[in-house]
C-alpha cells in the first residue's frame, strides 16, 4: 500500500492522506473541514476503485464553491494514483 499526501484546493480541508492500492483507495483521513461528514465519506468510499470515486464524488460542489471535499477526494485520488 502506498501513502499520499494531497493539498485541496478551494475548500475548507487542508491535505488528504490516502493509500492506494490495487488501483482501491483506503485509510482517507482529511485535516480540517467538516469533521463529522469527511468522516463519514471516508469510510464510504473505504476499498472503492478511483474509477467508483470519481463516478460518485467528482463534480460535487459545497455552497458557492465549485468544488467540494467530496470532488477535491476524487481529483486526489485520480492524481495520486498517476503518481504510482
Amino acid at each position: 500500500m502506498k501513502h499520499f499526501q494531497y493539498r485541496p484546493q478551494g475548500v475548507c480541508a487542508r491535505q488528504i492522506d490516502l493509500e492506494i492500492e490495487d488501483g482501491k483507495v483506503y485509510n482517507v483521513q482529511f485535516t480540517g473541514g467538516c469533521n463529522g461528514n469527511l468522516k463519514a465519506i471516508s469510510k464510504l468510499i473505504d476499498g472503492m476503485s478511483v474509477e467508483e470515486i470519481e463516478s460518485k464524488l467528482l463534480g460535487n460542489t459545497c455552497g458557492a464553491k465549485p468544488t467540494s471535499c467530496a470532488d477535491q477526494l476524487a481529483k486526489a485520488a485520480r492524481a495520486c494514483l498517476g503518481e504510482m
